[in-house]
């Protein structure tokens, strides 16, 4: 319990910059906002009437052009040329959520079209990531003359070089950065390419799929069929993490609400086997559909996921469904198996608690979950993480970073010791020669030694802005809650209150801290929940002062009762 207290105490508080005061006033008054809500907008950028009117009211008319992107009239001309010929098409996708969401898209939307179109999802375990071999072989036995590459594909050279000697074209619509050398392929969409000038780089997979098919329908059809497909968009958006801001905060706000209005089928069964009766937000798509969606390819095979999102009715939805959520259940007994395995490792080692990473291979584990794993390690010791297992001779796993920290470009420092590598800067999977083991745990240590900040290896709390109790009203959360959909880089807002004190305080299951909070001035008192914070309860006894982090919620036993979600607590 102390050192989790101690951990939490370390906490950085980092607080946005305040915005110029007399600007902040103008803004106010044209937008009729209060100070708070104000600063909270200009934080994000947004200082004129226009940019306040397009983030609260996302329109999908300020969609960027398709074709400022790279590659478009190529694929686009491809593609339709593919489907008046009758060509055999295969749509090939990564086997996570961003990627069976972009297939499920793709695939419903060819087939809509009577498009001559099937799909391929690699097995995670005797496959790997991205294009393989076996799929290649797969796609010349079916006489495929167009492959459709989502989430996938930008690294995949010797495999689409394959491709190309069988005679099948490739359109590649990914969003992982591209390495120095890019494969052969008829048209490649990716708005990280060097030479591409896309506005807006921060694509999920699925949604670069979307852009391909925003631009056929724009050569060739009616928008309005693109916008049945938002509701996977959106859960694309949610599960990979990608930035909520530009075209991805219209394609989420459109998606959600789709999800509570008219969901597809699949995603409405796997709704009720989740639970999820409210309101649907960016966070029931990140911890409660996307797990189940994930689950599938991890311990069966995700070709299970896109049956389920290709559903036609409810009564096959809610079959696949069920099955999609039995995974989910065998996932969450072999994940946590694995985490307590991993973080006993840890532990029992005084080396590896000094070092600056964690880098960590049994055989035996379970490839399916190494990713997950992974973030609960790097949550616990706050440091770059890799977890490895055995798979074909090679050790094959998942590494996740830390705020601040580009675990991409650590990789690729040490890619003469590896096999295969790709992600972003805070995910990525690897491969390497078992023998290469030790040799790549030094050099990772030490690349990581030599390149991370101090301040990285310290958890910190974003914080927006420091207020009052008093300034805490209804105006002031229905102005927040109109800033939804968060995620990355549009967080809800996190408030800083000084000088408060606990009138009660008492632990939940012994793990959750909730408190009645009030000012010394004796003002109004609001409940607080501290999620796996009861470790910190003596901080808040016996009438001491502390300052609290949080953000404001509504108690959803009581809809008129504002909550606060606390963050961090300091004496």
């Amino acid at each position: 319990m102390n050192n989790m207290l101690d951990k939490r105490v370390s906490k950085r508080w980092i607080f946005s910059p305040m915005p110029d005061w007399k600007l902040q006033q103008q803004l106010s008054s044209v937008i009729h906002t209060s100070p708070i809500s104000t600063s909270l907008l200009m934080q994000r950028g947004i200082t004129t009437f226009e940019e306040a009117k397009a983030f609260f009211r996302p329109t999908l008319n300020d969609l960027h052009d398709p074709f400022a992107m790279q590659g478009m009239s190529r694929a686009v001309e491809r593609l339709q040329q593919a489907i008046a010929n009758k060509e055999r098409i295969l749509v090939y996708g990564d086997y996570d959520t961003d990627g069976t969401t972009a297939v499920a898209m793709v695939y419903s939307f060819l087939k809509h079209l009577g498009a001559d179109v099937s799909y391929y999802i690699p097995d995670r375990h005797t496959e790997g990531y991205g294009i393989s071999e076996q799929g290649i072989a797969y796609a010349a036995e079916q006489e495929v003359r167009l492959l459709l590459c989502l989430d996938c594909g930008i690294k995949a050279l010797r495999q689409l070089q394959k491709a190309h000697q069988k005679g099948i074209d490739t359109i590649i619509c990914d969003h992982h950065e591209p390495g120095a050398d890019l494969p052969v392929a008829y048209a490649i969409l990716n708005p990280k390419q060097r030479t591409c000038t896309y506005p807006f780089q921060e694509l999920s997979g699925c949604g670069v799929g979307f852009k391909l098919l925003q631009g056929f329908c724009k050569q060739h059809l009616d928008y309005k069929l693109l916008y049945k497909y938002l509701d996977l968009v959106a859960l694309s958006i949610a599960a990979d993490i990608v930035p909520v801001v530009g075209e991805n905060r219209i394609l989420a706000y459109h998606g959600l609400k789709q999800l509570n209005e008219a969901p597809r089928p699949g995603l409405r069964a796997l709704m009720r086997m989740a639970n999820l009766n409210g309101t649907i937000s960016v966070s029931d798509l990140v911890f409660s559909l996307s797990p189940r969606i994930n689950a599938a390819g991890r311990v069966e095979h995700a070709k299970r996921a896109v049956e389920l999102l290709v559903a036609p009715d409810m009564d096959i939805a809610q079959q696949r469904a069920k099955r999609i959520d039995g995974y989910n259940t065998h996932r969450r007994e072999i994940d946590r198996h694995t985490t307590h395995e991993a973080l006993s490792i840890i532990s029992s080692d005084k080396q590896r608690l000094k070092s600056k990473t964690t880098v960590l291979f049994k055989s035996d584990w379970h490839k399916g979950v190494l990713g997950i794993v992974a973030s609960r390690c790097t949550e616990h010791y706050y440091r770059p993480t890799i977890l490895l297992t055995k798979d074909q001779g090679q050790a094959v796993g998942s590494a996740r970073s830390i705020l601040g920290y580009n675990i991409y470009q650590a990789l690729g420092a040490c890619t003469s010791l590896l096999s295969a590598y790709g992600g972003h800067a805070y995910a990525a999977g690897l491969k390497l020669p078992l023998e290469n083991l030790p040799s790549f745990i030094q050099k990772f240590e030490q690349t990581v030694t030599d390149t991370i900040q101090p301040e990285h290896l310290t958890p910190c709390q974003n914080i927006n802005l420091t207020i009052n109790l008093t300034d805490i009203n209804w105006p002031l959360y229905n102005i927040l809650q109109q800033m939804a959909p968060f995620g990355p880089h549009n967080h809800r807002p996190v408030f800083a209150t000084h000088h408060v004190i606990a009138k009660s305080c008492y632990t939940l299951k012994n793990k959750h801290l909730k408190l009645l909070v009030q000012d010394q001035t004796n003002g109004p008192a609001y409940e607080a929940i501290g999620f796996n914070m009861a470790p910190l309860a003596p901080i808040v006894q016996d009438q001491r002062l502390f300052s609290i982090a949080y953000s404001l919620s509504a108690d959803y036993r009581c809809s008129r009762k504002i909550q606060f979600h606390l963050k961090d607590i300091r004496c």
